[in-house]
């Protein structure tokens, strides 16, 4: 069924949250994949000609865009961040819920009104969303680039806001942070690689069927 495919996971949280609906789809990876910590990278599956890859949710995005791999799950902020054509994304899996925000101190909250904005400074992994966001309302937007610790920047000074994902928002509040704009509800999605929608129809399309159909399961129990 399966035409040698590769199929694409993020490390951590949507990885285990993904687990549960791999099992309803058939898929049973090899034991080494529970290992979180593991130094393989690449893993055998009990569907012959499936095997999984495990890098970091943004690296999904650009090995099915590739066609390295010919599906892949990862959440639409990152879709979002980099809007790939080559992507095709038919199915939200219902896995690693969150929000992506506008956040800023407190103290700053307080008095501070976003509709009156013309310029912000914000640190973020998503510089190309934050960009979009900010425009739509002619808002002009620098943007500082980290990977993590976001929670950090306005309070060390490189910048009063920072757009990140948020979900139960605890650390955001440990560090004295509150939420001043909603940009974007996310979620995990099965994404496929368009090219490949076309030269195997056939077994991508009966796995989006498979996945949808664990989806429902999971809904439903």
């Amino acid at each position: 069924m399966s035409e040698g495919m590769l199929l694409a996971l993020p490390k951590g949280r949507i990885a285990r949250e993904l687990a549960p609906l791999l099992r309803r789809a058939g898929i049973e990876p090899e034991d080494a994949f529970a290992d979180e910590g593991a130094r393989q990278l690449r893993f055998a599956t009990s569907e012959r000609g499936l095997d999984l890859i495990r890098v970091r949710s943004f690296d999904v995005a650009t090995f099915v865009a590739f066609g390295a791999a010919q599906l892949g799950v990862v959440g639409n902020d990152v879709l979002m961040e980099f809007d790939y054509r080559e992507i095709y994304a038919p199915l939200d899996l219902g896995i690693g819920l969150c929000r992506m925000v506008v956040a800023e101190p407190a103290a700053l909250a307080d008095g501070d009104d976003p509709s009156r904005w013309s310029h912000v400074r914000v640190a973020t992994k998503y510089p190309h969303v934050t960009r979009r966001h900010f425009a739509a309302r002619g808002v002009q937007a620098e943007c500082i680039k980290l990977n993590g610790a976001m929670e950090l920047a306005p309070g060390l000074g490189l910048c009063r806001r920072i757009v990140d994902l948020v979900g139960s928002g605890a650390t955001l509040r440990a560090n004295g942070l509150v939420e001043v704009e909603h940009i974007a509800d996310v979620s995990a999605r099965l994404v496929v690689n368009r090219t490949a929608l076309k030269t195997q129809a056939g077994a991508l399309q009966a796995w989006i069927e498979r996945f949808r159909e664990a989806v429902n399961g999971a809904a439903a129990g």
